[in-house]
């Protein structure tokens, strides 16, 4: 029998605070994984991470802008993770099949396996190459993005705002 579906109330302080608290826990656990993977994988460090993120808007002088560039990529990765939780917080209040979808046994993996790639998408597809001007690579390292951002990415996002439709934010 599936579950019932969770009704949503119109946007609240308890949305409010559903969205810090997805969009900090997005960050956070998105940024510790690139950065582990770009450490750790890929030989580099988290600085030139996040200088990379801030490239995409301020150039490939933003690669050598040290401490102050890496600071604006991550202030822009944060705004990223808000972004995207904001955008599935408003969808998940609109859609009772988003709702039903979180509701059901598992519903949070199976939601993060269908937003998480979608994100990837729309980021590495549409989005970076249109600030870069120039057409997305698919390798590896590609694909390590699409699946990571089913738990790193759309599970702390599906979770949080599961979490907050509950009774009292339970």
């Amino acid at each position: 029998m599936p579950a019932a579906t969770p009704p949503y109330p119109g946007f609240s302080r308890g949305s409010l605070g559903t969205l810090v608290r997805a969009g900090l826990l997005t960050a956070v656990t998105d940024g510790l994984f690139s950065s582990v993977l770009n450490v750790v994988f890929y030989h580099s460090t988290a600085t030139r991470l996040f200088q990379g993120v801030a490239a995409t808007l301020l150039g490939p002088a933003a690669l050598d802008g040290g401490t102050r560039t890496a600071a604006i990529g991550l202030a822009m990765h944060f705004g990223v993770a808000f972004g995207w939780s904001a955008v599935f917080l408003f969808l998940g209040m609109r859609s009772a099949r988003i709702r039903g979808l979180l509701a059901a046994p598992n519903g949070v993996i199976k939601t993060a396996a269908l937003y998480g790639p979608f994100i990837w998408m729309v980021m590495s597809l549409a989005v970076i190459p249109l600030l870069l001007h120039r057409a997305p690579r698919i390798t590896v390292r590609w694909w390590i993005q699409w699946f990571g951002h089913i738990p790193f990415v759309a599970a702390p996002i599906a979770g949080m705002v599961r979490r907050g439709s509950g009774p009292r934010g339970a």
